[in-house]
């Protein structure tokens, strides 16, 4: 892997290619990034770039009158993570993942990663994790059919027999039962890059993305091109 880089999703849109052609587009704000440690095979045991994406604030620890504590910033960095980014000179970061690049020694601790690594025709992996749906039937969560709609019929959207009777006299593992749906770890593969903005760090990418708006995005060259 050579190139990949932290995003945020902005949404949704549609623009027209110069054959005049409808494409519609995922909108990410792709870093920029920043280079808060390199790991080695001498210290780490492997080789990789790890990375800090949008700014976050220090926890702030305050007191009340009755000696209570309480956290003003709740999601900002602890001690110990504010002083692993001292350690960078970067500012604190909401978001630190780690990119096991081939060229690991061409990056140095605070150089930035930006949008235009990509160029419009390349092709990416896009990670993130998909929308929560909650709990749902098995017609919407599994594409089941429903019951007949007649009348007298009580069998609409209930989800039908779960197996046999006497024998096994129980439901196999696995079966596809009514439960929570989405909030999962999902990548899609393959997915055109049809603009870079590179001044805006705006990466416009053909189709759909997991996740709801303003949701992390890991974005990677596609491990998977099509011929």
């Amino acid at each position: 892997m050579k190139k990949a880089i932290l995003a945020t999703k902005v949404g949704m849109t549609q623009i027209f290619n110069e054959d005049g052609e409808l494409i519609p587009v995922t909108v990410l704000q792709a870093g920029p990034c920043v280079v808060t440690q390199i790991k080695t095979e001498e210290n780490d045991g492997y080789s990789a770039v790890q990375v800090g994406f949008a700014d976050a604030k220090e926890k702030v620890i305050t007191r009340d009158k009755g000696g209570k504590k309480s956290v003003a910033h709740r999601h900002g960095v602890t001690k110990a993570e504010k002083g692993h980014f001292d350690k960078a000179g970067v500012a604190p970061k909401k978001f630190v993942r780690e990119f096991r690049f081939e060229n690991t020694a061409d990056f140095a601790i605070g150089a930035e990663i930006k949008a235009d690594i990509f160029a419009n025709g390349d092709h990416i992996d896009a990670t993130a994790i998909s929308k929560g749906k909650g709990y749902q039937g098995t017609i919407n969560r599994l594409g089941q059919h429903r019951g007949h709609i007649k009348h007298g019929s009580k069998f609409h959207r209930h989800q039908g027999s779960n197996g046999a009777c006497s024998s096994p006299s129980r439901v196999f593992k696995g079966k596809g039962m009514p439960g929570h749906m989405g909030s999962v770890k999902r990548t899609v593969q393959n997915l055109e890059v049809v603009r870079v903005d590179a001044d805006k760090n705006l990466l416009l990418i053909k189709g759909a993305v997991p996740g709801p708006k303003k949701a992390l995005v890991t974005i990677k060259e596609s491990t998977r091109v099509n011929g």
